[in-house]
């Protein structure tokens, strides 16, 4: 006879392992923008002094070279006299988009002269004293590439010898009931293969509330009591397992530390605008991030993946506010992560990057497309920001952040209307009879510009704008392994012009796409958050033609237009119109493996990792082949349910307990889905008459699955 059931019995020994670790709450304070006291602020435990040498190189620097430029465009449109109101919009088009390359400009220099020194490796952490809980946000990803992820970190980790203070959390926040069943199958087989002592949990929020900050908030104000750090992560994410022992060790070393952001190399791509992406990144990306990390010091900012937070600060100073009124500029903050690094930079911890620390990697979208469809969503979350910069409290470099931030995204209608205006001021000049009598004295007055000037200052912007990418390329001139992995001086050089020439013509299709999301966003039209297409599968012609049909007929009446009004305004014009008149091939060409990969055999955009491959990389790999050959992401969820009851039973002790719903309220899709499954009498008939929201009531409720698993 067995022993009665009671709570002294204690737990069955023989009952599966939860899916997620004893709760150990932490408050998350939301914090009020308009208000704070700054007496509540955290008094830095060492001694730092704030970098003002360099700063004031950069900004100041800037400075001076925008006043320069902004004098040379007064002489430019002066030449005939007083300027008129169509040369003075375009003088101050001119100042707002050369200061902002100039800033660009100078940043990168002090990254150059910053990385040119080399100082001498630390060595590896022997030990730690705290937990860390590494965080994988999901949200309808592909599984075998997501689990493969987070084993082969986990191997890596594991291998250093210090695993037991990482625990390793998948918070899942899909939508989508073949995604979520997929992340359950996954996770009950990795947890079978390692055990429940290998510290790998699994959570499912029933709601996507405030999207990634919610999920990561979730993690923190009911787990992150337990944990000193957090290490966040994307779903592309990769580290090695010293650089995660190395962030960790970081934030015992330093106390005042609330955020340290790694630098993430890209890695893996293969189509050509993606292989663009990932050489740009590599070489001229370091020298950008270095300087920026000089110049902020401990007010830097971050980037929301690949960094390690310190748990308790963040809890108490980053719960985040809805804004006033509905979205574009309203409700829930979209880019959250510049947000949390001011809020945590104004309690009084420190927020910088390592721009150094290698074994940092994640992945980029394969096509021009894929990268506007997410930049869509950067552009809303960026423009938000105007509602936060003039927070109460914060610190002026970080006001800075979310000026730079913004501009990145206004800079585009900027240059657009600048470019519209060049041609007013050109089809003013041709159409304009001269003014014999309206001068000082009685010389003939043409609205017109001086030659020689423009082009020297046509000259200088491009300078000033291609400067960070020549010194990324000396850089690695001088750095002898990376000049060998990337195939040698020639090739290396040789790769940069391919990518300076690519990106020229990529640049006037990407500057449109732009301001039309700008123009979006503050016409009021909300993006959503779609998930992130990761593979480099291409993108069909007609969804192209579609896409950019417009920006090829805009840049065949720029053309035609420009050619009517000057020849010489239309070759002045050519590189822009050529963009957009080749839109339509350039986008299909840019998701093309064919193309990438024919680079590559060539060696041209090559890069270290492609070279010698990280460990890390070639495990996650070789693990997501591995999954994948077992079908981790196929099959249907409500199949995948009825056919096997053991996963059935094991969803539902990982499902939270249901609110109770107040008197009188309905839930359609919950009624719905509860209607059509007690009608079907086969799965095949229950798939076909269930939509998506219905299916996710029906696995949110155990009683509709209890009879999901009797049909035939």
């Amino acid at each position: 006879m067995s022993p009665p059931q009671n709570a002294a019995a204690g737990p069955d020994p023989r009952a599966p392992a939860p899916a997620m670790p004893p709760e150990a709450p932490l408050a998350m304070p939301v914090q009020d923008l308009a208000a704070w006291d700054g007496a509540g602020a955290r008094r830095p435990a060492l001694a730092s002094r704030s970098p003002w040498g360099a700063r004031a190189f950069v900004f100041g620097g800037a400075l001076a070279l925008s006043v320069y430029g902004a004098w040379q465009m007064v002489e430019t449109v002066s030449v005939s006299g007083s300027p008129t109101a169509l040369q003075l919009a375009l003088v101050a088009l001119f100042v707002l988009t050369f200061s902002w390359i100039a800033l660009a400009f100078t940043s990168a220099l002090l990254g150059f002269a910053t990385l040119v020194r080399r100082p001498p490796a630390r060595p590896a952490p022997a030990a730690l004293a705290t937990r860390t809980a590494v965080l994988m946000p999901v949200y309808n990803e592909a599984t075998a590439r997501v689990f493969a992820g987070v084993e082969a970190m986990r191997e890596a980790v594991e291998a250093t010898g210090l695993g037991a203070h990482f625990d390793w959390f998948i918070l899942s926040d899909s939508t989508q009931a073949d995604a979520w069943i997929a992340e359950e199958r996954a996770f009950l087989d990795l947890r079978g293969r390692l055990g429940p002592e290998a510290r790998v949990y699994y959570r499912h929020r029933p709601k996507n509330h405030h999207r990634k900050a919610g999920n990561i908030g979730d993690f923190v104000t009911r787990w992150g009591g337990a944990y000193d750090h957090m290490l966040v992560l994307d779903a592309d994410s990769l580290m090695s397992g010293g650089t995660m022992v190395a962030l960790a060790a970081a934030m015992e070393a330093d106390p005042d530390a609330g955020i340290v952001q790694s630098l993430p190399l890209i890695i893996n791509r293969n189509t050509l605008f993606a292989r663009l992406q990932q050489f740009a990144a590599r070489v001229y990306g370091p020298v950008i991030a270095a300087g920026l990390s000089a110049w902020s010091g401990r007010d830097g900012n971050y980037w929301g993946h690949n960094a390690i937070i310190r748990t308790r600060a963040f809890a108490a100073a980053c719960g985040l506010p809805d804004l006033p009124g509905r979205p574009p500029f309203g409700g829930h903050i979209l880019s959250h992560d510049f947000v949390e690094a001011a809020l945590i930079r104004r309690a009084g911890w420190a927020v910088y990057m390592l721009p150094r620390l290698p074994g940092s990697y994640e992945e980029s979208p394969p096509s021009l497309i894929d990268v506007a469809v997410r930049d869509r969503r950067w552009a809303q979350g960026n423009l938000q920001h105007a509602r936060v910069i003039g927070a109460a409290g914060l610190h002026p470099a970080t006001r800075q952040h979310f000026a730079t931030g913004i501009m990145g995204y206004v800079a585009s209608p900027l240059w657009l209307l600048q470019l519209v205006v060049g041609i007013l001021l050109v089809l003013q000049t041709v159409t304009t009879r001269p003014d014999y009598f309206g001068g000082a004295g009685f010389s003939p007055v043409f609205p017109r510009f001086d030659p020689v000037r423009a082009l020297q200052l046509f000259g200088l912007t491009m300078a000033v704008l291609l400067a960070p990418k020549l010194l990324g390329l000396i850089l690695a001139l001088l750095d002898g392994p990376v000049r060998r992995a990337c195939g040698g001086a020639g090739r290396l050089t040789l790769s940069c012009l391919v990518e300076i020439l690519l990106s020229a013509l990529v640049a006037p299709v990407a500057m449109v796409i732009q301001s039309g999301s700008v123009a979006g966003i503050l016409l009021g039209r909300d993006t959503g958050w779609n998930p992130q297409r990761r593979d480099d599968g291409s993108i069909p012609l007609r969804a192209i033609v579609a896409r950019h049909r417009w920006h090829t007929a805009l840049g065949l009446v720029a053309g035609v237009a420009a050619f009517a009004i000057s020849t010489s305004l239309f070759l002045w014009m050519s590189p822009t119109i050529l963009g957009l008149v080749l839109a339509i091939p350039i986008s299909w060409a840019s998701g093309q493996l064919a193309f990438g990969l024919a680079l590559k055999r060539r060696g041209l955009l090559a890069t270290p990792e492609e070279a010698a491959a990280p460990e890390i990389a070639v495990r996650a790999a070789a693990l997501t082949a591995r999954n994948a050959a077992r079908g981790l992401d196929e099959g249907d969820a409500l199949a995948a349910l009825n056919g096997d009851p053991a996963l059935a039973e094991a969803h539902a002790r990982m499902l939270p307990e249901r609110p109770a719903r107040p008197r009188g309220a309905v839930d359609p899709d919950h009624t719905l889905a509860a209607a059509k499954i007690c009608e079907a009498e086969t799965v095949a008939e229950a798939r076909a008459w269930l939509s998506a929201k219905e299916r996710m009531a029906l696995l949110h409720d155990r009683a509709l699955l209890d009879r999901l698993v009797r049909l035939g």
